[in-house]
């Protein structure tokens, strides 16, 4: 659990955003063991959509845990690449959650989610070109004068290319950082899924990325069909995307880390013992030691 000397911990972004230590995404099969044990966990992430028009029980409980640890909010609807007009009323409902809970950041992705007023219910790439970065450096400007909080920015796990795109994916993602002033979310599993799917060097990924403009790293598990990789969240990580981790940890620093798993969601034990392992590549990564 986190205390408050621990927020204090030298991080190594630029904004003077808390390296928050090793958390957990909080997930409703948890809830039972989470208040009836209180783990040693240094603060979890929530899914922001599910505490926006809701109240009750999830709100209780949220509640509840954000008095014994810090709760970042980590969204998967705030459409930022789309072309319709930005959704201010849900802006405001997610800052209304930020103030609720004290979230010292609020992330989404790099991707839209829905266009003409629909929600696909899944993270869209977008076209990496000079009119589409040109476009989410003014959608991003919007919701940070909206939200008045940090936005974290997540890179995505893709799929499909467009045969428009002229940028690598991570250098978009960089000059879209470096123009807004935003933060990002460095979700090394993406990376790998990513890399894999379009025969990219993830190294070399790592490499065009602004490390100093990274407050959290994401880690799960994938679904691997040869062919290509699916971003599942259910499963234990595999030894190239640990790999990649320490590596970062090294160049960059100690990151907030966050592991997700949300589908075939084991006891929470044994969630708690793949976060241990973060600990120890960081710790490894941080002390110099050779991999």
């Amino acid at each position: 659990m986190t205390t408050d000397a621990d927020l204090t911990r030298t991080a190594s972004n630029r904004f003077g955003l808390p390296d928050l230590g090793f958390g957990l995404g909080l997930r409703t099969n948890h809830y039972s063991h989470i208040t009836t044990h209180w783990p040693n966990v240094d603060w979890f992430e929530i899914i922001s959509e599910n505490f926006l028009d809701t109240g009750g029980r999830p709100l209780h409980f949220l509640d509840e845990v954000r008095e014994r640890y810090p709760v970042v909010m980590h969204g998967v609807s705030m459409n930022i690449g789309t072309t319709d007009p930005p959704d201010d009323t849900f802006l405001r409902k997610l800052k209304a959650l930020v103030d609720r809970i004290g979230a010292p950041w609020m992330g989404d992705h790099v991707c839209f989610t829905g266009v003409n007023g629909k929600n696909g219910h899944d993270l869209y790439p977008v076209p990496y070109h000079d009119a589409s970065l040109a476009h989410l450096i003014e959608r991003v400007r919007h919701v940070q004068d909206v939200l008045e909080r940090p936005l974290v920015l997540e890179n995505p796990s893709t799929y499909v290319t467009f045969a428009s795109s002229t940028l690598h994916e991570a250098d978009f993602i960089a000059t879209l950082a470096r123009e807004t002033g935003c933060a990002l979310l460095l979700d090394v599993n993406n990376v790998h899924v990513t890399c894999k799917n379009h025969d990219l060097d993830p190294e070399d990924y790592l490499a065009r990325l602004p490390l100093d403009h990274v407050v959290q790293i994401h880690i799960a598990g994938h679904t691997d069909r040869d062919t290509h990789c699916i971003d599942t969240h259910d499963d234990f990580l595999i030894d190239p995307v640990w790999a990649l981790y320490e590596g970062v940890q090294r160049k960059a620093g100690p990151i907030a880390t966050l592991l997700e798993w949300d589908a075939h969601i084991p006891d929470f034990a044994v969630v708690y013992a793949e976060l241990q392992k973060a600990r120890g590549y960081r710790e490894r990564a941080l002390s110099g030691a050779p991999r």
